[in-house]
């Protein structure tokens, strides 16, 4: 993702803790930064902490020939804090005078040119791209292309969420229109020629089913750690999330994982809930489906019961990454995991003064405990994860309500909850020698 950023922007804005110094994370930016030969200004954060020290930074950053202008270098470094707002406009001057000096310029007036900062699958929508616009001005009705991605420019939206009938240079909108969700990182070009776009596209995705080849008989992650079993290499996985950024940073990472006698090989990836065809594509492959903020649907998850097929879902990379490397080492010790125990409908919406968001609900599944952990699912989609509030019987507090009662619900710190949503009740249970 760090190096997608650095191949988009024309500067960078690398910010470093004053507290916290050089990171490896902060190293990987800079060596990101520098591959795409992009300037930095850095932004010493959190100066108004006791514990700040930006001279240590800037004394650490030397390390990596980042070099402050009073040192003699020609990277700018910007003081700030973030949290209570002191010296922003002079970060905002030093990328003004870093441009000024870069000579940056585009031209309005030619057909657009972008890339894809990210996507996902909108259940009402469809395929919905964030495009930032390098040259050019993109326009509704715009026939564009991105990757193997064809469509007209439906409709767009600026970070603020206002429909907007054109993007021009250095703008950000969020477009529909697409057939199908381009991968983060693909170009964006507009066409006039709709046979060209056409054949272009054909051409890329004969590409992309070339790469394609799916290996059968690949054994399951329970039968890979038997002592029987020498010869296994591969362990197919497919990944599904809600959006494709998610989905590239936990391929990414798993393709870091090693083993001395296992490699993890993911068949297919998307954005979007977990469906049929997922669950016949890891039968086939004797595989396992992992799930990040996303849900499995009901024919789905009838049809891995039938095949034997292991999904799991997560809501956090590090805990998904953690379980696949502790399934890997077979040392796997009791976990303490959550345990679906209800479901809620929201019916009704009540907005009551200080308290905020007050849900009108239906308990259709099992039972909910208040102060239970929640996740709220709307189109499928995992959108917070939390704790339940308040529960209410009428006007009296209760601890618990069944399924088929209706109750009023509140969710701790959170209020942007609608009609339609899903609030999915778990608590924590104690699982032994649990693979994934």
């Amino acid at each position: 993702m760090r190096s997608r950023g650095a191949q988009a922007t024309d500067v960078v804005i690398l910010i470093v803790a004053a507290d916290d110094g050089v990171m490896p994370q902060t190293v990987e930016a800079i060596n990101h930064a520098k591959a795409a030969n992009v300037p930095i200004i850095v932004a010493i954060n959190k100066i108004d902490k006791p514990t700040a020290n930006p001279a240590k930074v800037k004394n650490e950053l030397l390390k990596y020939e980042i070099v402050a202008e009073e040192l003699g270098g020609e990277n700018l470094f910007v003081e700030i804090s973030a949290k209570q707002r002191i010296n922003i406009e002079g970060l905002l001057e030093a990328v003004l005078l870093q441009v000024e000096m870069m000579d940056l310029k585009a031209d309005p007036t030619k057909p657009a040119e972008g890339i894809v900062i990210e996507s996902r699958m909108d259940l009402g929508k469809g395929p919905v791209a964030t495009v930032l616009v390098k040259d050019g001005t993109l326009k509704i009705g715009d026939m564009v292309v991105t990757g193997a991605s064809i469509g007209f420019v439906r409709s767009m939206m600026d970070w603020t969420g206002k429909r907007v009938k054109e993007a021009s240079p250095s703008m950000a909108v969020e477009i529909t229109g697409l057939d199908t969700v381009p991968p983060a990182g693909e170009k964006l070009y507009v066409f006039k020629d709709e046979r060209k776009a056409k054949g272009l596209v054909e051409l890329r995705i004969n590409k992309q089913r070339e790469k394609k080849n799916v290996e059968k008989a690949i054994p399951s992650i329970e039968k890979f750690f038997s002592p029987e079993n020498e010869d296994v290499k591969d362990l197919n996985v497919i990944v599904k999330g809600d959006v494709d950024g998610s989905v590239e940073a936990i391929i990414a990472s798993l393709n870091k994982i090693e083993h001395k006698k296992m490699k993890i090989k993911v068949i297919h990836s998307g954005v979007g809930g977990i469906n049929e065809n997922d669950v016949l594509l890891a039968s086939a492959s004797q595989g396992m489906i992992i799930g990040f903020n996303v849900r499995v649907d009901n024919k789905a998850k009838q049809l891995a019961s039938a095949e034997g097929v292991n999904i799991q879902i997560f809501s956090i990379i590090y805990e998904l990454i953690d379980a696949i490397k502790a399934a890997m080492s077979g040392m796997l010790a009791p976990i303490i995991k959550e345990e679906f125990i209800g479901k809620l409908e929201v019916r009704e919406i009540f907005k009551v003064g200080k308290v905020g968001t007050i849900a009108g609900c239906m308990v259709t599944e099992g039972r909910v405990v208040k102060a239970s952990k929640i996740k709220l699912v709307r189109d499928n989609v995992v959108i917070y994860n939390g704790r339940l509030g308040t529960l209410k019987r009428f006007k009296d507090d209760v601890k618990e309500v069944k399924s088929g009662y209706e109750c009023g619900a509140t969710i701790d710190s959170y209020n942007d909850i609608k009609i339609g949503d899903i609030i999915e009740c778990y608590i924590d249970k104690e699982f032994k020698d649990e693979v994934l």
